[in-house]
């Protein structure tokens, strides 16, 4: 959309002008020598402004002092800085790029010199403009222009850019897709240093949503992408439903880039088609990953993910894990799991999924083989709000000191996870929070009951040269109804490990128990934990972090008798890879007596 041109005048005279020199710069001899900016009138801000706008500053500061290099940018500066200073609300100003004594622009490309030693960069801002009259119009009734574009204030020509571009905005947000710039009238009254910005719109008709079209698809079907975008063919366009049946494309991960492009014509009598043009990921993936902790061991997983198995977007992941290996007071765990998901089922934000998995628990107080087998359907409410809703049964063989057991239940999980964070391996600002509902009908000796679980974070950071950020995370679990022996043991809760209390052996707080001669710790059914952090960036790369968590259990609820807890702090480093930052934790107990000793721990992703 053209929005509006400015012509450069040039101002006569300069008045109360003082010269300050903004800096000067050494380089070597077969190199610039030096780099001067002056400036006349203006204010004190437009200092900074102005050098990061060079051209030759920047082409110094990146090296590039090839005589033909700086001749470039110097030729291009005044271009630059004029645009800077009109966005600043001076329109009259005079600038002069000296090279070598040569005005730049009188310097033709074909005559670059072997050689420049010396660039000078003289300014004059002229005076501050102000708004003398300020309208863009027609608007719709519910539509605000920015404050500042008002008759006497600084007359910016972003502001003008802005105004424009909320005008704009307005109509399309009621349907107006083709709303545009119908006339403009922007004049510089020098003698009295104001300007006038009179901009007219055209609203254009309201339109409704026609058809969806697709190109740039390999393996996928185009009828499945039409679903998937779910774009409200014949619906009020509204600019909102065209990002989100976008958002939707690229949440199906098939993609690697989606765009939807508005028709340039409108089809009779007032639909609008929309071209959505698509480049698809490779089907398949891979992922291994690895973390290591001295008294947990080490931890190993890694997946196998087809994109679109069956040419409409559905995922395959099959995914397996072994963990504990080394650990000091348990077994080797390992587990394996295959879903299977189609997104676009039943609405367009639904997501329909089959899982299953088997898994063998070698801990320290019993072991298990297990398998289970599910459906879910996940809903995606905004893009910060998914809730979910599930069938899945379960069985385990659960081997201890005192015998084998056996656990079967049917379970209805209901979830909902809210998630703002700008980045989810390195959060400096945002919440989330993951709660789930997990009602469970046991068959033969297994109780029926509910189990509550809920994990909340949240991130502040303060500064920006070298940020420092808190971070704070709080998880709570609760099981109702059942008996504690008759609850299945991967529905109780243990705390201590690097997921719940570093410096705390791996699951050490939990509930003795005693049957007959036998005495042993399970899992309680009351648990709660506490985590913060203060994270400071030394570097663009490296990161230093303090923590301290601490843990709660207990057997039936929360304050009873069996209760305990324990704490643990420490020190972090944080190397910031691109994709994530390596986390090296090193942390002893300060609180309980369920461990003692300095742990280790070595990952990828923040800790929380």
């Amino acid at each position: 959309m053209r929005v509006f041109d400015f012509r450069f005048r040039p101002a006569f005279g300069l008045a109360g002008a003082a010269c300050l020199a903004i800096g000067a710069f050494a380089a070597p001899s077969d190199a610039l020598d030096k780099l001067e900016f002056r400036i006349v009138g203006g204010e004190t801000e437009l200092r900074g402004a102005l050098r990061d706008a060079s051209l030759v500053s920047a082409a110094k500061r990146e090296g590039r002092t090839a005589p033909e290099d700086i001749l470039s940018a110097a030729r291009a500066e005044y271009g630059r800085i004029v645009n800077t200073l009109y966005a600043l609300g001076y329109y009259a100003p005079v600038v002069h790029v000296l090279v070598d004594g040569r005005e730049a622009a009188t310097i033709p490309p074909l005559d670059t010199p072997t050689r420049i030693d010396r660039v000078e960069v003289t300014i004059d801002t002229g005076p501050a403009f102000k708004f003398s009259e300020a309208t863009v119009a027609p608007i719709p009734r519910d539509t605000h222009l920015p404050d500042q574009f008002a008759p006497g204030k600084r007359a910016r020509s972003d502001l003008i850019k802005e105004a424009v571009q909320d005008g704009v905005d307005g109509w399309r947000d009621i349907g107006h897709a083709k709303a545009d710039v119908a006339a403009q009238d922007i004049i510089a009254d020098h003698r009295s240093n104001q300007l006038a910005a009179r901009i007219a719109l055209d609203p254009g008709p309201r339109l409704r949503f026609g058809t969806l079209t697709v190109e740039g698809q390999d393996r996928m079907r185009p009828e499945r992408i039409i679903e998937i975008a779910g774009l409200p063919e014949g619906d009020i366009y509204d600019p909102e439903d065209l990002r989100r049946s976008a958002d939707r494309l690229r949440r199906s991960g098939v993609f690697r880039s989606v765009t939807l492009a508005e028709a340039e014509t409108i089809t009779p009598p007032d639909l609008l088609d929309i071209n959505a043009t698509v480049v698809e990921e490779l089907p398949r993936r891979y992922s291994l990953g690895a973390e290591v902790a001295s008294f947990e061991g080490l931890d190993l997983t890694g997946y196998w993910l087809h994109r679109n198995l069956l040419g409409g977007g559905e995922r395959l992941k099959v995914e397996g894990e072994i963990t504990n290996i080394g650990a000091q007071n348990s077994g080797t765990d390992y587990s394996l799991g295959v879903t299977l998901e189609r997104p676009a089922t039943f609405t367009p934000d639904t997501t329909l999924g089959f899982s299953t998995e088997v898994v063998h628990l070698d801990e320290a107080d019993y072991t298990s083989d297990g398998f289970s087998l599910g459906t879910n359907i996940t809903q995606y409410m905004s893009d910060r709000l998914t809730l979910s809703v599930g069938l899945e049964y379960a069985y385990a063989d659960v081997q201890d000191g005192s015998g084998s057991y056996n656990y079967r239940h049917l379970a209805l999980p209901l979830g909902a996870t809210w998630d703002n964070r700008d980045n989810k391996l390195d959060a400096r600002k945002g919440t989330y929070l993951d709660a789930e509902l997990r009602p469970f009908l046991g068959f033969g000796t297994t109780d029926s009951g509910l189990r509550v679980k809920a994990d909340g974070r949240g991130y502040v950071t303060y500064g920006e040269t070298r940020p420092v950020t808190l971070a704070a995370r709080g998880q709570l679990g609760a099981v109702f109804g059942s008996s504690l022996l008759g609850t299945p043991r991967d529905y109780l809760f243990y705390s201590g490990g690097g997921g719940t209390v570093r410096g705390q052996p791996y699951q050490s707080l939990g509930i003795p128990v005693s049957k007959g001669l036998y005495s042993e710790q399970i899992g309680g059914m009351a648990f709660a934990a506490l985590s913060t952090e203060l994270r400071a960036r030394v570097t663009p790369k490296i990161g230093i972090v303090a923590f301290a968590d601490a843990g709660y259990v207990s057997a039936i609820d929360f304050g009873d008798e069996t209760g305990d807890w324990h704490a643990g702090a420490g020190l972090g480093l944080r190397y910031d890879t691109g994709f994530g930052p390596i986390r090296f934790d090193v942390a002893t107990p300060v609180a309980g007596d369920t461990g003692d000793g300095v742990q280790i721990y070595i990952g990828i992703g923040q800790a929380f």
